[in-house]
């Protein structure tokens, strides 16, 4: 998966995040108000363009950027199609940046956001009332967490943008808390981990792999917590989450839609910088220990119906290291990227092994990625076959590289999504807000279609050689997963 068809809420989503309301927190303590010198930060906005000169091609967005005394970053994709926008705030912190025995109060802390909080030049709201505000108004909001960051949005009429921000703004710099609401609402957070993955068999097939794949590392454990951890998550673990990370400086504000940047940077500045800088810890995340063993996965139930086969390849991100990134981006897109893909092509179309098979890089990561490649076989066909048949097609690329056509045409496609990503009003801030908060830059994100358009054919096979040789695994080897019906099941149906 491209970031640019990560343009839709679902998509992003997708990814691993968790969409749901939340809650509100403490007051930090005073610091240098960033009021005093705001105006210089807000008349010299900087764009995409200017973090690399080097770059000749179009912007995909055109966005502007600045960044206010107290830390806050913002970005301003103006699109006048419609007189709505969508605001959005980013922290740059997630279910990877908890504290071991904590795991699920980055999500609780989304949910708890939407329980009570200030507003900056405003009464305070009571649990529930932000949303209720927002519909009120004719918009709608949400939330999501990922493992590297957690998101609030609201999309609305135009003439409400200062409203919401008085509001967002108010629940950065302090939340209130209710001790029943927050009992009440670990209880609707752990409800969602029954229905959403205990009860749900891909669920757990997914987050056993991923735990299997990222030993020693954050991203192993899932976004939404342990069970067991869950139940002990308290108030004070919420104040203290909030107080340590919630802060401008640790945040991202891009608004989309019908605005001019110099206005809502000059809007920004009166709101969101009155709330002072705080010190706020820097990521240091365990690395994994290097392995020779190949792990393996089998899970088994009565509700699945078709086996599955996955492996799941870690690799590394845009963060650490570019060239090798795109060149990911577009070998995922020659192999995985719709009914022309090789994959799709061999197993589904010329074998006839396969009733469908994909993969995809999911970019962006603080740390390494992950490459999905998964396949469903044709009845009577076993797993085995089907995991024989996609090592040899990777063999194929690891061996003999990628065609010319298959170079151009992958490029093309990817190339074409930025031109459709344009016409979107929400899509834009979550593309630019999930890649910065991960580590990216905006030039990373406007530029995107000039770096795609200079990966080579050695760039791709070279990625392809180092993190997907099935028969030279590396430091991290793939974990390959079997989600099955149950063999009792697989019987009485013939199979």
């Amino acid at each position: 998966m491209t970031r640019l068809q990560m343009l839709s809420f679902f998509c992003v989503l997708a990814l691993g995040a968790l969409t749901l309301s939340a809650a509100p927190l403490p007051a930090p303590a005073q610091a240098q108000s960033a009021a005093q010198t705001a105006e210089q930060s807000t008349q010299t906005p900087e764009t995409g363009a200017e973090e690399n000169s080097k770059e000749s091609g179009e912007k995909v967005f055109n966005a502007q950027t600045t960044k206010l005394a107290n830390g806050l970053q913002i970005v301003v994709v103006s699109n006048h199609r419609a007189p709505v926008v969508t605001h959005m705030v980013w922290y740059k912190v997630g279910a990877a940046d908890e504290i071991p025995g904590k795991s699920g109060i980055a999500h609780f802390m989304e949910h708890l956001m939407f329980k009570g909080s200030e507003v900056i030049g405003g009464d305070d709201l009571k649990p529930g009332e932000f949303s209720e505000i927002i519909r009120a108004l004719g918009g709608q909001d949400n939330a999501f967490t990922a493992q590297d960051y957690t998101a609030y949005f609201q999309s609305i009429s135009k003439d409400h943008l200062e409203r919401v921000m008085r509001m967002e703004a108010g629940r950065m710099r302090h939340m209130t808390l209710p001790p029943d609401e927050v009992l009440s609402e670990r209880q609707v957070i752990l409800e969602e981990r029954r229905q959403r993955t205990d009860n749900d068999p891909r669920g757990r097939f997914a987050e056993q792999m991923e735990a299997a794949a990222f030993p020693n590392n954050p991203y192993g454990t899932p976004v939404i917590g342990w069970l067991h951890e869950m139940e002990q998550l308290t108030r004070e673990d919420a104040a203290t989450f909030h107080k340590r990370w919630y802060a401008p400086n640790n945040a991202i504000l891009v608004v989309s839609g019908d605005v001019e940047a110099q206005d809502v940077f000059t809007l920004a500045d009166k709101i969101y910088g009155s709330i002072p800088a705080r010190d706020v810890p820097e990521r240091h995340r365990p690395r994994s220990p290097v392995f020779n063993s190949l792990t393996s996965v089998t899970l088994e139930d009565p509700s699945i119906r078709e086996p599955v086969v996955q492996t799941l390849y870690r690799a590394p991100s845009l963060r650490q290291d570019p060239e090798t990134s795109y060149a990911l981006e577009v070998l995922a897109e020659i192999m995985g990227g719709g009914p022309t893909s090789r994959l799709y092509r061999m197993l589904v179309i010329e074998k006839k092994i396969a009733t469908g098979a994909g993969m995809t890089y999911k970019n962006p990561a603080w740390d390494d990625s992950e490459i999905w490649i998964s396949a469903t076989p044709t009845p009577g066909q076993t797993l085995g076959v089907l995991e024989t048949a996609i090592k040899e097609e990777l063999r194929k690329v690891v061996e003999h590289g990628i065609t010319q056509i298959e170079l151009d045409d992958a490029k093309t496609r990817m190339q074409d999504e930025a031109i459709y990503a344009r016409d979107s009003l929400t899509g834009p801030a979550m593309v630019i807000g999930s890649y910065l908060a991960s580590g990216a830059s905006l030039d990373d994100v406007e530029h995107w279609p000039d770096r795609i358009r200079q990966v080579t054919i050695k760039q791709v096979r070279e990625a392809a050689k180092r993190y997907l040789n099935p028969d030279e695994p590396g430091p991290h080897p793939p974990v390959t997963g079997y989600l099955l019906p149950k063999i009792d099941q697989m019987q009485e149906d013939g199979k």
